[in-house]
């Protein structure tokens, strides 16, 4: 069954090219080709995850999104979490593919935005505050993503979604986009009621079959209940030190309980706890455990927004597209059923 799109119509559905207002995270590790075209393919806007990753990389990653699926999609980059030389050479690729959009984060560059739009791609900011919303949109940037402290991974402000989203949306001239704690269909009527276009999540698609995540951590997603999460700056390593994040609680983050910011971990001994397909990974390193990891996984990264708790079984990227927008249209029609049941009542007073 195909879920009715009329109602979610949306300017960013507009801007994107895409069926339904909701675009899976860029999620470094687990959004690889397989799950950004199942995203696209769905309906959905898919981006693919690439920070710190190859040009080689990147390449046949976007070779493997374009045989999969015709529908757009785009790349996510993170200038502050990479090397100057490596992400110069990734932008190079990028425009070189004519990739159709880019999604960035953490702080704004606009000679970065500026460099993306030359080439002809959109461009998605994902922001943290008004403040850098505003600079995004100032750049040049065509959607802005507003990001709640509520949000897995790598965490840029402070505030919850239900009140900054609102504050962006009342002073951005741009397409906003929700993130962070949504993972239903009602989450996303809500984001639309509270000023957005459209949601950005990445929670609900870690777990998915598509994503390149290891089985560990998809089920620890899928176990999570509310308050599972924790937010500190305890995994930093490839990342500048202070930089937050929010991930499912475990022994690392049990034993810092008393002291969850002002870390510094590369002033710390230096542990290997486990392996992937890049090499040794460290205790504190930003890196999840993906499909080809091995090693002490409890211990790592395990990145999950507060809606983990909502996230309670393994489907395809196409079902959870699917769910949402069915669950959209449900509590769309509910609410239009009691405001009608609401207005007969008062008539016949």
């Amino acid at each position: 069954m195909t879920a009715n799109a009329a109602p979610f119509d949306t300017e960013l559905t507009r801007v994107l090219g895409c069926r339904y207002p909701i675009v899976s995270a860029g999620m470094g590790g687990p959004a690889r080709a397989e799950l950004a075209s199942a995203v696209s393919n769905a309906g959905g806007f898919g981006l693919l995850g690439m920070v710190r990753e190859s040009p080689e990389t990147i390449a046949n990653e976007v070779a493997a999104v374009r045989a999969a699926t015709d529908r757009p999609f785009g790349v996510n980059l993170i200038p502050a979490g990479t090397k100057p030389g490596l992400l110069a050479a990734e932008l190079d690729a990028c425009l070189e593919l004519r990739v159709p959009a880019m999604c960035f984060f953490w702080d704004v560059y606009p000679d970065i935005v500026a460099r993306a739009k030359d080439g002809g791609a959109l461009v998605l900011y994902q922001v943290g505050s008004l403040e850098d919303a505003l600079r995004a949109e100032k750049a040049g940037a065509d959607v802005i993503v507003a990001q709640g402290v509520e949000a897995g991974g790598h965490v840029r402000g402070s505030t919850g979604i239900m009140t900054l989203l609102p504050e962006i949306a009342a002073h951005i001239g741009v397409p906003v986009v929700a993130s962070g704690g949504i993972a239903t269909g009602a989450g996303l009527v809500a984001a639309l009621a509270l000023g957005a276009s459209g949601v950005h999540c990445g929670t609900v698609f870690l777990p998915t079959h598509e994503s390149y995540a290891h089985d560990y951590h998809k089920q620890r997603v899928i176990d999570a209940r509310a308050g599972d999460t924790i937010h500190t700056d305890l995994y930093a390593i490839n990342w500048p030190a202070g930089s937050p994040v929010r991930v499912l609680a475990n022994s690392v983050t049990d034993a810092a309980r008393d002291h969850l910011f002002g870390n510094d971990p590369y002033a710390l001994p230096r542990e290997v706890i486990a392996h992937d397909e890049w090499g040794a990974v460290e205790k504190y390193s930003t890196i999840s455990p993906l499909r080809s990891t091995t090693g002490d996984m409890e211990k790592m990264a395990l990145f999950a927004g507060e809606s983990s708790a909502l996230v309670n079984e393994r489907t395809s990227a196409g079902e959870v597209i699917e769910r949402l927008m069915r669950e959209a249209n449900e509590a769309l029609d509910d609410l239009l059923a009691r405001r009608d049941k609401s207005l007969n009542i008062g008539g016949g007073e």
